[in-house]
């Protein structure tokens, strides 16, 4: 088995500028997401696919394969993450040859551990290489929630129901941004990381779960780090 680690780093940031570099308990977010990969068997290269110089050389100082920067048109804001791994992808293939997995890392998640990202290769082995998605519990309900059409609140869903409580509901997940696993032909031919079934990876921790895009959320991951 033969897993590709990807790790997606775009230079520009408007909610949090340098998030990808900035310093957390003493070294930069992305090298987070570059160590938790390392020493796993399955995966046979962590590649960062970035746009800026300095990234590029924290990434590469912390061990990872960085051969290129990326084209200016998978840079900017509408680039979408789905056409940046294929490029990836593509390119590892044609110089290294072909993958089973490719392992989708944000360096917005830096407590993922190494245990989950063992957990998630082995549920893609098991299942023949089906997808597999981080997700984590979610507190909004979908049948609690509304959609704004023209001025008025209109249900989100068919089955709102404003008096059901928690502990009655059926629980619903959100994907956190952890880890997504896909098989290159999977990912080729539905262009996206979650075209029908997948697997769930599901992560209880808070902490863990935490996927950092604002200064609130730093500051939040300052804190977790003390505790």
């Amino acid at each position: 088995m033969k897993i590709l680690a990807l790790i997606t780093a775009r230079g520009g940031s408007k909610r949090l500028p340098g998030k990808n570099i900035r310093k957390l308990g003493g070294k930069p977010l992305i090298v987070w997401s570059i160590d938790v990969a390392k020493d796993i068997p399955e995966i046979c290269d962590i590649l960062v696919s970035t746009d800026d110089p300095y990234i590029a050389q924290v990434s590469k100082e912390a061990g990872a394969n960085v051969p290129w920067l990326r084209p200016t048109e998978l840079a900017t804001d509408i680039a979408s993450s789905v056409d940046v791994a294929i490029h990836a992808l593509d390119w590892y293939e044609m110089h290294h040859g072909t993958i089973d997995g490719l392992l989708l890392l944000q360096p917005t998640s830096p407590f993922r551990t190494k245990e989950s990202v063992r957990k998630g290769i082995d549920a893609f082995i098991k299942s023949n290489k089906e997808t597999v998605l981080g997700v984590s519990n979610t507190d909004s309900h979908p049948h609690w929630t509304f959609k704004i059409e023209g001025e008025h609140l209109v249900k989100f869903t068919n089955e709102l129901v404003l008096d059901l409580e928690s502990k009655e509901s059926q629980a619903v997940y959100k994907i956190n941004g952890l880890l997504y696993l896909i098989s290159p032909e999977a990912l080729r031919s539905s262009r996206s990381f979650f075209k029908g079934n997948a697997l769930p990876l599901i992560i209880d921790s808070a902490k863990e779960s935490l996927d950092i895009d604002t200064e609130l959320d730093f500051n939040m991951a300052k804190i977790m780090l003390t505790e």
